[in-house]
């Protein structure tokens, strides 16, 4: 089979297209062959090394859809032919994939597999950051920073389902994509100043990071948080004694997941995918992310996806 594999830290001339040999599955784990695979900040900032060290070669991808081909012997829940999605842990950017059961769900039949593949480390984040660790509740006010982004723009819509008053700060073009999500104060962060805009807000999503979350502490009000998705400057943090700051890593249960799936199979939310680019392409795929600048989510499509699915 194909894969994309990493042998050394660097830029995306490391990203080797490779035939490598067809995994077969561990007694709790599936065969997955994977439809799409989800292009991340974190596939990126891996290769870099900014994650510290790892294991070579490697090859990259959380964010994973397809249909199981085969079963270990102790899996239960599945069967050969289940639409799937969720995070594979040993690389997404390969025609087929072994993750263990615990990792994947069902796909519901209304979502697609191209939405479902956003769901992974993109809605789920949004709903860790919002309702576990932010404990967002209606009627309160949120500013989410990068608003237009992958997560961002899910975290949108889920604080608008919960029936939150939503602050969304993007750059000039995604204005108009703002008020579009739901937003109801949307900042152009290149002419606006945000923390002169807006002020006691009960909960930051803090997506951006630097002088972004630095600025963000002072208009929370007392008693509320900042929930960050990049990290928390503890040193800055120390002055706002009355403000919580938490780091978020997305760690959603199946039934968090299977809320989020069905919240997008319904309408309810829907994932704004930027572009798609084909499984040989994936350089053009990482450039795009990495320029920083986009909407929504970047996905390789691997397989064709099989219309009986």
């Amino acid at each position: 089979m194909k894969a994309i594999c990493v042998y050394e830290f660097g830029g995306v001339d490391q990203l080797k297209l490779r035939n490598v040999e067809k995994p077969i599955p561990k007694e709790d784990e599936v065969l997955v062959k994977v439809y799409y695979a989800g292009v991340l900040p974190s596939d990126f900032k891996i290769r870099q090394g900014k994650f510290g060290k790892r294991s070579f070669p490697y090859t990259p991808g959380i964010a994973v859809s397809g249909v199981i081909e085969e079963i270990g012997e102790d899996v239960v829940g599945f069967k050969v032919e289940d639409a799937v999605f969720g995070r594979a842990k040993r690389g997404a950017y390969k025609e087929y994939a072994t993750i263990p059961m615990k990792y994947l769900t069902h796909k519901p039949e209304q979502l697609t597999f191209k939405d479902a593949t956003t769901i992974t480390a993109g809605a789920e984040a949004a709903w860790e950051a919002l309702f576990s660790k932010g404990d967002l509740k209606k009627g309160q006010r949120v500013l989410i920073h990068g608003a237009s982004g992958g997560v961002g723009h899910i975290a949108v819509q889920l604080a608008k389902w919960k029936g939150s008053e939503v602050i969304g700060t993007a750059s000039t073009k995604n204005q108009n994509f703002l008020k579009e999500i739901g937003v109801d104060q949307a900042i152009d962060y290149s002419v606006q100043k945000f923390e002169k805009e807006v002020a006691q807000v009960d909960l930051v999503i803090d997506l951006i990071g630097g002088e972004t979350q630095k600025k963000s502490w002072s208009i929370i009000k007392p008693g509320g948080k900042l929930v960050s998705l990049i990290g928390i400057d503890n040193e800055i943090a120390s002055k706002y004694p009355l403000v919580i700051a938490v780091y978020s890593q997305a760690s959603p249960s199946l039934e968090e997941l299977n809320q989020l799936s069905g919240l997008m199979a319904q309408g309810i939310i829907n994932a704004e995918i930027e572009a798609i680019y084909p499984f040989e392409k994936v350089h053009e795929a990482t450039k795009k992310c990495e320029s920083k600048h986009g909407r929504g989510r970047i996905l390789l499509q691997v397989h064709t996806v099989n219309k009986t699915n």
